[in-house]
């Protein structure tokens, strides 16, 4: 599967997932690095052309949308109804694939 179709079937890759729960809030690029840096304890970190590419994918498929003055060389974005909506179905779809982990482990006698 082409890695474009992340966003139409819902699950989202860890780059996809982590700007888009850094977008729950309005943030620009600089402020979606350092959140996602804090988040994870500098455990998963993008770089500008990663986070950029991905934006721009975002705002294509309308789950992030760019706000305030186009002219300021910051520019904001926020996460749509419909990147909040995709954000809450891989929540369920990762909790899911927890469950099913442990559940295997536990069997297994190995706790996770």
């Amino acid at each position: 599967m082409a890695r474009n179709d992340v966003l139409e079937t819902g699950e989202l890759t860890d780059t996809y997932y982590y700007i888009l729960l850094s977008l729950v809030e309005a943030r620009h690029g600089y402020l979606i690095m350092k959140n996602i840096e804090e988040m994870t304890e500098k455990k998963f970190m993008i770089g500008p052309a990663s986070m950029y590419t991905t934006i721009k994918k975002l705002l294509t498929a309308g789950m992030i949308e760019q706000i305030g003055d186009d002219t300021d060389t910051r520019k904001t974005y926020i996460a749509t109804r419909q990147g909040i909506d995709l954000l809450k179905k891989d929540v369920k779809r990762r909790e899911e694939m927890i469950r099913h982990a442990k559940a295997i482990l536990d069997q297994k006698g190995e706790n996770a």
